[in-house]
């Protein structure tokens, strides 16, 4: 039995894939990695990377043979370089930008001998004698040397039976050249004082005799062109993938806990419990606790968050957040690739190596698309012919045929535009598992909201201290609940002890008082002698009470607050009522999903007057609210919500979601939530502000709408000049400028997602004024 599970275990190899050129050149290395039994292959022409899920039989070599089988190259991607002392801080090797560099000087080259050759073609007044002749020499080198690349793949797809556009560009090109070439030597068109006329329409001939030196140029000349600001372009939507890389730390120092010696070391050598120092201005190099020292952390780097953190011992910190204020020492609690950073960059890798559904289809067409052209270039030309049309027009057309028709900008539809979205998503904090994710995430119309820590912090907080008129005081009555709760490890005496702490700071900056005598009654509360008076913080019980205390009482109640009873040397003195508070920006997020035509839902495993509270203070209806949901419970009313039609995103953060989280149409995770819930989830919010929940509907809906916008140009630019250059509209020179143009507008038009942002600010200092507990509605 053990052999047969092991027989069929999947695993997932990434694969470098070099030589592609157009969706055809995708669609064939697919169709060849499928032919493997069991193997499953996702390949992005923007990347050039192939995602393949195999059988352990099957190792990454067999997958490297299949691809070059195609006839590409494909290799395993580099592992990241061992950090060393000296290369700790040597930049990475950008092979795009290598790729980019060589393109350009091909492209430069090129230029300075097609722009004289385009220049004499063109205006006839400029054409001295032996004109031609000199075009021919400058030409050659281009449709030979210039070409090559194309020449050279057409050549490989030919010995695997495959057409890409890179046999349109050769085809076209040969035979530009090679019809110039036939026209200078035995045509008659080498006569010293031959001068030639430009059209932007095939034309005949007449006694004249024709050249087409300037379309062998020229296809050339635009390809390449295209190519390199395509390079550029694409190199630049994997800017935000290639940032997150290099926001870690190159190396540390390490404290020894024994001597405190400080020694710096590659990061690559730090583990798991050591403690590094983190000085004013530099990188955390890791995630860890503080131990020593207080600062603020700004993690704008790591959550696209201005709002700088306090860090003070026991605070947990983030890798690749930048120390602003003092010195810190910090014990490492993961490193490698189990830190979050590690784990963003993770997801959104993974994410860019998916597909849209609608670029599958594109990928199908494009791998019918080349043999069409082809089939339609030879077409006409037969047809020009038997038309009695001059050989020369005839020609013509069918090298513009070849030329105009593009597959790369089917190709480039999606890849791009999803590479510049989920870039641009981990920068505002957004991180989504792959284009369906996307696409789902368009589509929704419900969000089942979580209330603990997704609407609220997920602490319990002080809300209200009402004191005992004519007694001590609310501040003192805090002041000495708050010294007796220092002993305390329940929540309730702890946010107590927390909130009375900050207060007694802000007044006179000195600690709490010290308690002796300290007892704590299970169930009953906490007691001790505070500055020669005995306190008592305890449950209210049957205790009579003042009116202005039985209020505060009852109040806290149907607020859905716990409240605490305070006595002084027996005495009554005042009622705290501790409860969870809502986040700052709850409200604001709430009304902007309805702005977006979302039904808003809250399911909780609270009691039915806290989630009501929640809902009255965000303007839910209560029709709307489930309380005292389990995990089974909100999975069923997920299930519930999907049979009545409706397409629903379950929001949370806890173990107790991820059932909801999976069994939703989409899930989305805060990033501050368990390892579980991050797990089940198909979007996660690397920090904790609800608000980001419409940020992601809107970019992803921005998302598809320029995927379909890409789409319907590059089917409707071929729908449209195809035709055109079949019935002689298109000069083969302009067919190469539109076919390239067409390629950078689909890219271009990808790119401005990069400059997207969101309609509202992200800092937020609150919807309705700052954090706040949970009060009654009245």
């Amino acid at each position: 039995m053990a052999t047969g599970l092991a027989a069929t275990t999947e695993t997932t190899t990434d694969l470098v894939v070099g030589g592609m050129t157009c969706a055809a050149c995708v669609n064939r290395v697919e169709k060849k990695l499928g032919k493997l039994e069991g193997v499953v292959a996702t390949v992005n022409l923007a990347t050039g990377m192939a995602r393949v899920t195999h059988p352990d039989s099957y190792a990454p070599a067999d997958l490297v043979v299949a691809v070059e089988q195609a006839g590409f190259t494909a290799t395993l991607p580099e592992p990241p370089a061992a950090e060393t002392a000296e290369g700790a801080g040597a930049a990475p090797r950008d092979e795009a930008a290598d790729d980019a560099t060589r393109q350009r000087d091909r492209l430069v080259v090129t230029a300075v001998l097609a722009v004289p050759v385009l220049i004499l073609s063109m205006v006839p007044s400029l054409q001295f004698s032996n004109w031609q002749w000199l075009c021919f020499a400058l030409a050659a080198p281009v449709a030979v040397w210039s070409a090559a690349p194309c020449h050279q793949k057409a050549l490989r797809g030919l010995r695997h039976s495959a057409a890409t556009m890179d046999t349109l560009v050769s085809l076209g090109v040969i035979a530009s050249f090679a019809w110039s070439t036939y026209a200078l030597f035995l045509g008659g068109a080498g006569e010293p004082d031959m001068t030639m006329p430009f059209s932007l329409l095939p034309s005949a001939s007449g006694d004249v005799a024709h050249v087409y030196l300037e379309a062998a140029v020229a296809v050339p000349l635009f390809v390449l062109t295209g190519r390199f600001l395509e390079a550029r372009a694409k190199h630049n939507t994997g800017a935000a993938l290639r940032s997150l890389a290099e926001l870690a730390a190159k190396d540390v120092s390490v404290r020894d806990e024994n001597g405190g010696r400080e020694r710096r070391i590659p990061i690559g050598q730090l583990k798991t419990g050591q403690l590094f120092v983190v000085r004013p201005g530099e990188k955390v190099a890791t995630d860890g606790t503080v131990v020593e020292g207080s600062s603020a952390l700004d993690m704008s780097l790591v959550t696209g968050e201005s709002e700088p953190v306090d860090a003070a011992p026991g605070s947990t910190v983030v890798g690749a957040a930048v120390n602003a204020g003092g010195l810190l020492v910090v014990r490492a609690t993961a490193v490698g690739d189990d830190t979050r950073l590690a784990r963003i960059t993770r997801l959104v890798t993974e994410a860019q190596a998916g597909k849209a559904r609608a670029q599958r289809v594109a990928d199908q067409v494009a791998g019918v698309f080349v043999p069409v052209v082809l089939a339609l270039a030879v077409t006409v030309l037969g047809f020009w012919l038997g038309a009695g049309a001059d050989p020369q027009a005839a020609v013509t057309v069918a090298v513009a045929v070849l030329v105009v028709a593009c597959p790369c900008a089917l190709g480039l539809a999606t890849p791009t535009a999803l590479l510049a979205a989920t870039g641009r998503g981990a920068q505002l904090g957004i991180l989504v598992k792959g284009p369906r994710a996307l696409e789902t995430l368009r589509g929704i119309d419900t969000v089942v909201l979580d209330k603990t820590g997704t609407l609220t912090t997920g602490r319990m907080r002080v809300a209200r201290v009402t004191a005992e008129p004519g007694g001590i005081g609310d501040r003192a009555a805090l002041r000495l609940a708050g010294a007796v709760e220092q002993g305390s490890e329940h929540p309730l005496g702890r946010a107590i002890a927390e909130h009375a702490e900050h207060a007694a700071q802000a007044e006179s900056g000195g600690p709490l008082p010290r308690t002796t005598d300290f007892t704590a009654s299970v169930g009953a509360g906490v007691a001790g002698r505070v500055e020669e008076r005995h306190v008592e913080v305890c449950a209210p019980g049957d205790t009579p009470l003042s009116e202005p205390l039985a209020a505060a009482l009852a109040a806290a109640e149907d607020a859905a607050h716990t409240p605490v009873l305070v006595r002084v040397d027996g005495r009554p003195e005042a009622v705290i009522a501790v409860g969870d508070t809502l986040r700052p920006e709850a409200y604001r997020a709430v009304d902007r999903l309805r702005r977006l035509g979302l039904r808003t839902v809250i399911a909780t495993g609270d009691r039915e007057a806290t989630a009501r509270a929640v809902a009255a203070e965000l303007g839910i209806p209560e029709s709307d609210v489930h309380a005292r949901c389990t995990p089974e419970d909100k999975a069923l009313l997920v299930k519930e919500l999907k049979a009545e039609g409706l397409r629903v995103a379950v929001v949370g953060d806890g173990v107790n979601d991820t059932v909801a989280l999976a069994g939703a149409d989409l899930g989305i995770a805060m990033g501050g939530g368990t390892d579980a819930a991050i797990g089940a989830a198909d979007v996660t919010l690397v920090r904790e502000d609800v608000l980001v929940v419409a940020d992601a509907v809107k970019l992803a809906r921005r998302t598809m709408g320029t995927i379909r916008a890409n789409l319907l140009w590059a089917f409707g630019y071929n729908l449209v000049t195809v035709p055109l250059a079949m019935t002689g509209w298109l000069n083969p020179m302009v067919a190469a400028a539109a076919m390239s143009v067409s390629s950078l507008l689909v890219v271009t038009n990808s790119l401005r997602l990069r400059a997207w942002q969101p309609t509202a600010p992200h800092v937020v200092r609150g919807g309705r004024g700052p954090a706040r507990p949970l009060e009654a509605a009245a």
